[in-house]
């Protein structure tokens, strides 16, 4: 049996797709944290190996990086300074802790925006730092 699903961002973008078996709704939220987490450390990493290839004088995949990153920024933005994950993660669940949608430590996932905000702006800063020294010498 076929059931149609509308899934989206919080009332942002909906998507409508078919799922041939629905799954239950603790497998969904599980599938949706780990995802979410996955996310979530691939986006890490690439805030903290901006300076790590900035300071390596590795221009051109620090700009890569800081372009990756300003997406997610900008996604964040747009859907009311919240992943478009929790929104969809609410579904499923009445929990709302902060790491109710991601395997994050609650202190992590309540800081989240905080910490990671700054080590951007300062890894986008050094870069740019690393980027004039170079061109100076």
């Amino acid at each position: 049996m076929r059931v149609l699903r509308t899934v989206g961002c919080a009332d942002s973008v909906a998507v409508t797709f078919f799922i041939d078996n629905p799954m239950k709704p603790s497998t969904a939220l599980r599938t949706i944290k780990l995802a979410h987490t996955l996310i979530w450390a691939v986006l890490a990493g690439c805030i903290l190996a901006i300076p790590v290839f900035s300071y390596a004088g590795s221009f051109l995949v620090s700009g890569v990086l800081i372009a990756v990153v300003t997406l997610e920024v900008l996604v964040i933005v747009f859907n009311r300074w919240s992943c478009p994950l929790t929104g969809v993660a609410a579904r499923y669940t009445e929990d709302r802790q902060a790491n109710f949608d991601i395997y994050l430590p609650l202190w992590l996932a309540e800081y989240n925006q905080v910490i990671f905000g700054a080590l951007f702006v300062a890894g986008v800063l050094y870069t740019l730092f690393e980027w004039l020294s170079s061109r100076a010498a």
